[in-house]
């Protein structure tokens, strides 16, 4: 039974932060916030973490970065199981215990963008996470337009590999392509593709919008019969939202202006922001800016889009940006996301939860997260240079510390 003692850390709890406090973990769980000393085994590992910030694990509902472990370069793909290591490896170090991993069903359009490769590479996470640093999920992206991709992903939800499933339309003229050029330069810029094979692309997807209502309302019904949450893909009108809703969809993912965003929030369906849009002040597609939303207060779930690292600098960018209390930035990655897709077990500090925990210090002015535990298991440690990590350091001290009664968690 593996015992962890976290002391003189700065708690970061649902509704406030606790400093100079204290955290046990035992068995894989939160045993007690500011436990008194009696609660503290001989055996445990206590970790001095003065100047740090401890925080629950990250959620991140959406990063498809495995597709670029797996195709680094247009056309050129790693072993799947190679891909799937290394994607756990950096979401340990960015402090996402919880990822869910993006994938895209887009028949054959293009490298891992592709229903085998795809479907495949679902199977594979699903065959790592006996050996997996954090909880590796799997978020399933339906494009409407592929008729191909429905009874694979019947399959896999038969399976019980699906952990999230989104529909998305990325036919030119809505949504994140406003315009057949937008669309154009997208194909041409991230895949490759000449100019004449990218309006080969656009022609095709527009022949295929035939029969998408039908197609996605059979895969969010067998959706809700497995009990998978899901989500719509880059809603762009308060009445897309009303259609997405009256569908049962469960989130709205990357809504492009804040008159969207709010029609999603009126209806209590958390929207699902970028975190690079944050970092960056903008969208890569000319979308509203994620600040703008989380200033609007439509904002419900930061999600790390493409790039796992960028999560937790965004949430602590979002509470020095927006003016808002640290607690409440770091809910947008930790209990939003874990209420939205109905992880009770995760998402807060508080006695009985999985010990899903990361620890955060500021290093030459970025929040870097210094240690990470997965269930219990601590997956990444980093030292850097000139911030304090005391490891089984005044043992009989801490154990003797008289600690404040133990807080009422939310």
């Amino acid at each position: 039974m593996s015992t962890s003692y976290l002391t003189h850390a700065t708690l970061v709890l649902p509704d406030r932060l606790l400093d100079d406090s204290a955290l046990l973990i035992e068995d894989g769980h939160i045993v007690a916030i500011e436990p008194d000393a009696a609660q503290v085994p001989s055996r445990a590992n206590v970790i001095d973490l003065r100047g740090h910030t401890v925080m629950p694990g990250l959620i991140d509902v959406h990063c498809d970065a495995i597709e670029k472990e797996v195709e680094p370069r247009a056309g050129v793909l790693f072993p799947l199981d190679f891909a799937v290591a290394q994607v756990d490896r950096r979401n340990a170090a960015a402090g996402i215990t919880t990822p869910y991993h993006a994938l895209s069903f887009a028949s054959n359009q293009f490298g891992v963008r592709n229903n085998d490769t795809a479907a495949t590479l679902v199977r594979t996470v699903a065959a790592f996470n006996d050996h997996a640093l954090v909880d590796n999920r799997i978020h399933c992206r339906y494009e409407v337009t592929d008729p191909a991709a429905v009874p694979v992903l019947e399959a896999l939800m038969e399976e019980g590999v699906v952990d999230l499933l989104s529909v998305m339309d990325h036919s030119p003229g809505q949504g994140q392509f406003k315009t057949v050029e937008a669309y154009l330069a997208y194909m041409m810029g991230n895949h490759g593709m000449t100019r004449e094979e990218a309006a080969d692309a656009v022609a095709k997807k527009q022949a295929e919008l035939d029969g998408a209502p039908e197609r996605v309302n059979r895969l969010l019904a067998r959706a809700r019969q497995h009990g998978i949450p899901t989500a719509s893909h880059d809603d762009d009108s308060p009445e897309r939202i009303a259609a997405m809703h009256a569908l049962g969809v469960r989130m709205s993912e990357f809504p492009i202006n804040v008159e969207t965003a709010r029609a999603a929030t009126d209806v209590a369906l958390p929207t699902i922001l970028g975190a690079p849009n944050v970092l960056r002040g903008k969208s890569q597609s000319g979308s509203m800016r994620a600040l703008d939303a989380i200033l609007a207060g439509v904002a419900g779930i930061l999600c790390s889009d493409y790039q796992p690292s960028t999560l937790i600098a965004a949430a602590f960018a979002a509470a020095r940006l927006a003016e808002m209390p640290l607690y409440e930035a770091l809910r947008l990655a930790t209990s939003n996301p874990a209420d939205a897709c109905g992880l009770t077990d995760r998402g807060r500090l508080r006695p009985g939860a999985r010990a899903d925990v990361i620890a955060v210090s500021t290093v030459a002015g970025q929040p870097l997260v210094t240690h990470t535990w997965s269930a219990g298991r601590l997956v990444f440690a980093a030292g850097y240079p000139n911030t304090r990590i005391d490891a089984d350091r005044d043992h009989p001290h801490d154990r003797a510390r008289q600690p404040a009664p133990q807080a009422a968690i939310a």
